[in-house]
């Protein structure tokens, strides 16, 4: 065994010394004729580029499909970059779209101020909505306006449609304005096209009560309600709303302000009304004013003389 190694590695040396120089030879013959500036060498070279090259195709595929997978990477992240960006704009461009919205509103609220027809004789001051003071047992707003630019406890308050409540307390800068939905609150309504009279009083609910009715047959939903000017408090024609029916059957006015977007709104300087001192007398006899009492059938009643006119029997 030892001595068939020993002869292995005798054929192997001599010939691996053999290939080496053979493979430096062809190398530097390649070398010398790719170096030899002859028009034949020249010539020789081309149809060797011709025979190899082509035939090489299939080496250069994957340092191809390498490539291209490089180049589609790269794409790929100038895309999702770019897919960012616009993603970035186009959240500025939906917070740009919010505030032209509520710009286009704001201004819509304001040309209804400005285009509502009033009694000529009717002047008004508007005023932004600063605080809802709401709550589940009283429902008011308070303006920017107050006593200092002549704002009156009474004074009736619109947006741009409907009626929405009435002036209670004034400061110098700010006034409360108790809604129409208020449980304090009670207007006189002519309800047209019947002519008949109501009185729209709020229970804190978003559709005030309308009650009082003379003759409720002669009354339909969809009917206009305005304010009568009753009460020597309101300027009559001023609208409130229309009627509805609830599931109960009760009638009730779906008012025309949008109470739920109430930003400005306009105060109606009404100088033909009484001008009250006390607001809380808005609502209910004041404290110390005496109840009139039912007369007792068969007496007499008290003539404007003094005298005592002789009773039925």
């Amino acid at each position: 065994m030892a001595k068939d190694k020993s002869q292995r590695d005798d054929y192997a040396t001599p010939l691996r010394r053999l290939l080496t120089a053979v493979l430096c030879l062809c190398l530097a013959a390649v070398f010398v004729v790719w170096r030899i500036d002859s028009p034949r060498v020249e010539r020789f070279r081309a149809q060797v580029a011709d025979r190899v090259v082509p035939s090489m195709d299939w080496a250069m595929v994957p340092v191809t499909a390498t490539i291209n997978l490089i180049r589609d990477f790269q794409s790929y992240q100038r895309l999702s970059e770019q897919n960012r960006e616009l993603r970035s704009e186009l959240r500025q461009m939906r917070a740009w779209k919010e505030a032209a919205l509520q710009l286009e509103q704001e201004n819509a609220r304001l040309l209804d101020l400005n285009n509502v027809r009033l009694d000529p004789q009717l002047t008004y001051i508007t005023g932004v909505v600063m605080a809802d003071s709401g709550s589940p047992f009283r429902q008011s707003v308070l303006l920017n306006v107050g006593s200092r630019d002549g704002v009156h406890d009474g004074w009736a308050a619109m947006d741009g449609i409907g009626l929405v409540g009435r002036i209670s307390g004034t400061g110098r800068n700010t006034a409360r304005v108790i809604l129409l939905t208020d449980a304090a609150s009670a207007v006189p309504a002519t309800i047209q096209p019947s002519g008949q009279t109501a009185l729209v009083t709020g229970d804190n609910s978003a559709a005030p009560v309308l009650s009082f009715l003379e003759n409720p047959d002669q009354v339909r939903p969809g009917d206009r309600v305005i304010s009568s000017g009753d009460g020597s408090v309101f300027p009559a024609g001023l609208l409130i709303g229309q009627v509805a029916k609830d599931r109960s059957g009760r009638m009730r006015v779906r008012l025309s302000a949008d109470y739920g977007r109430l930003e400005f709104l306009r105060v109606l300087r009404h100088h033909g009304t009484e001008v009250i001192q006390d607001p809380g007398g808005l609502v209910g006899a004041p404290p110390g004013d005496p109840v009139p009492q039912p007369r007792p059938e068969g007496l007499g009643a008290e003539s404007a003389d003094g005298t005592a006119e002789a009773g039925n029997g």
